[in-house]
């Protein structure tokens, strides 16, 4: 007789409605790279410009970066932008004044862009690798368990170790708690993002990403 299967539809119905709204109220990070014509150079910075202009202005919006080609035999343009909240940015995507400006921009680059959308702790971890040639690769995006492994005993150490020194330094400049406070804060973020996590991914890559 075969064994009958005891699992509740409705408590996976609920499991997965609660993974997707605890998803979605994580702020988003969005990658967008477009290729840019050769002899469009010129209207596609003045698109660009118009275009990361109006996302700046929609509500729940972080900031943008944009990353301009080093390459001149390929004219990739990288834009990164971040959203508060997974509803926020599909406002966005959604609103006729996006579309209006996609439309602008179709005849200013070679092709569809490249979208890479990522949440919560991913966007420490973006695993941008340079081949030979200099072109940006983009593995998938890894496992939540790893990053968490390798996150919190970073956080700790430096929470033990560099926030002390900085809460002492800055108490000898006789600069008030809450702005020490910001200040520590500012430089764990600062070094976790552009330093510890892109050298930690480097290193740890052959466990982080199954290649």
């Amino acid at each position: 007789m075969a064994a009958e299967d005891n699992t509740n539809p409705n408590t996976n119905n609920k499991n997965d409605d609660i993974n997707t709204d605890n998803k979605h109220a994580n702020p988003v990070t969005v990658i967008v790279k477009r290729i840019a014509k050769n002899d469009k150079i010129k209207e596609f910075e003045e698109w660009l410009s118009g275009i990361s202009k109006e996302v700046s202005k929609q509500e729940g919006n972080m900031g943008i970066d944009i990353i301009r080609p080093t390459d001149k035999s390929k004219l990739e343009y990288v834009v990164i932008f971040r959203f508060n909240n997974y509803d926020s940015l599909t406002k966005w995507e959604k609103s006729t004044i996006r579309n209006e400006w996609l439309q602008k921009g179709r005849k200013l680059v070679e092709a569809d862009p490249d979208v890479q959308k990522l949440t919560g702790l991913e966007i420490w971890f973006t695993p941008y690798f340079k081949d030979e040639s200099s072109s940006i690769i983009h593995l998938n995006p890894l496992p939540n368990y790893k990053m968490v492994i390798v996150t919190i005993p970073v956080v700790s150490i430096m929470l033990m170790t560099l926030v002390p020194q900085i809460h002492i330094l800055t108490e000898m400049l006789s600069i008030p708690f809450p702005v020490r406070l910001v200040i520590a804060l500012a430089i764990t973020v600062l070094l976790m993002t552009y330093v510890i996590m892109p050298l930690l991914t480097k290193l740890l890559k052959s466990w982080l990403i199954n290649i």
